[in-house]
């Protein structure tokens, strides 16, 4: 069966208890769909890479590999120099945005002693915007955390990896799916996920959206774009990530994530997370990349940062002001 079926008869079965039964539906959104995250670990990767560049000692890769659900899954791959073994770090982009975009913080993190693994989201692969309000976009939250479990699995075994040391850094929609991966892989070590939030449905609420944010959805269309996404909201899964290795970085001027939705997913979060906030809008600021180095640093046993990294990762000039998720 199609991925896009099975989601559409688990949501039509949410949708019939939502309806009647509003008592059994509170106490269903105590289990965690844990299976439909679930993936065929046996199928080859059919993974394969090309030298694309080499930056500061890095050499960067294009790679290719297979999604457990059909078709391949790209990206970038960033080594760097020496035999290793190195950590690994899995690097994932916002919404708008792909693992290109990433470059820049693949290579700061690289040249930091880690093997750094950029992939793309579904969207960025099919183009379009990443989201469409209806059930694909439960579908490509689904695909999305099964290809990053598969990325897991690439990393795993390749030889310059120290297996022990796995990390996982997202920010802004990269950051909420980090929420949800890290409620469902027990193999990565540590996470830092920065302008965070609950999940589209947190992002998106009526109370609690920025402005032009708010979900244009009405009636039955709502009820099931809702119906769809609230079983796989990552903010349900974030008591299950491991609190002493999860680090959940806010900005205080964010103009893209409000602050309540960031305070919501903080009390939300397991003892031992660490909380940082920066006095900074969505996009952060040097301090926060130096602290994901230091937390790296301490965590996977990276190199600490030095001279030269004080003013963060070398990005482009940021593009005309645009929300996304």
């Amino acid at each position: 069966m199609k991925l896009s079926h099975y989601l559409l008869l688990y949501c039509l079965g949410f949708i019939l208890a939502w309806q009647s039964a509003p008592a059994q539906i509170h106490a269903a959104q105590e289990q965690l769909p844990l299976h439909l995250f679930t993936y065929d670990k046996t199928l080859p990767l059919a993974y394969h890479d090309s030298l694309m560049d080499t930056q500061q000692g890095v050499r960067i890769y294009q790679i290719a590999y297979a999604s457990p659900l059909k078709g391949q899954v790209t990206g970038l791959l960033f080594v760097p120099p020496g035999p290793g073994p190195f950590p690994g770090i899995l690097l994932q982009h916002g919404a708008p945005g792909s693992a290109l975009a990433q470059t820049p913080r693949g290579l700061y993190l690289a040249r930091h002693g880690a093997v750094v693994l950029a992939t793309n989201a579904p969207f960025a692969q099919r183009g379009g915007d990443p989201l469409q309000f209806t059930l694909a976009d439960s579908v490509d939250q689904v695909r999305y955390i099964i290809n990053l479990q598969r990325a897991v699995d690439l990393l795993l075994r390749r030889p310059d990896i120290d297996t022990s040391r796995l990390g996982y850094v997202g920010r802004s929609y990269s950051g909420s799916m980090g929420v949800l991966l890290a409620g469902i892989e027990r193999r990565i070590k540590t996470y830092v996920l920065a302008v965070a939030d609950g999940g589209f449905v947190s992002h998106f609420s009526s109370t609690t959206a920025l402005t032009g944010d708010q979900l244009s959805l009405e009636g039955p269309a709502r009820k099931r774009w809702l119906a769809a996404q609230l079983p796989i909201e990552p903010i349900r899964f974030i008591h299950r990530t491991p609190g002493a290795g999860l680090l959940l970085q806010s900005a205080r001027q964010d103009e893209a994530v409000a602050a309540a939705d960031a305070e919501a997913l903080h009390r939300a979060a397991p003892a031992g997370t660490l909380i940082k906030w920066y006095d900074a809008g969505h996009r952060l600021n040097a301090q926060a990349y130096l602290d994901q180095l230091a937390w790296f640093h301490q965590q996977l046993g990276t190199r600490a940062a030095g001279p030269g990294d004080e003013q963060g990762p070398a990005f482009p000039a940021p593009p005309s002001a645009q929300k996304r998720p």
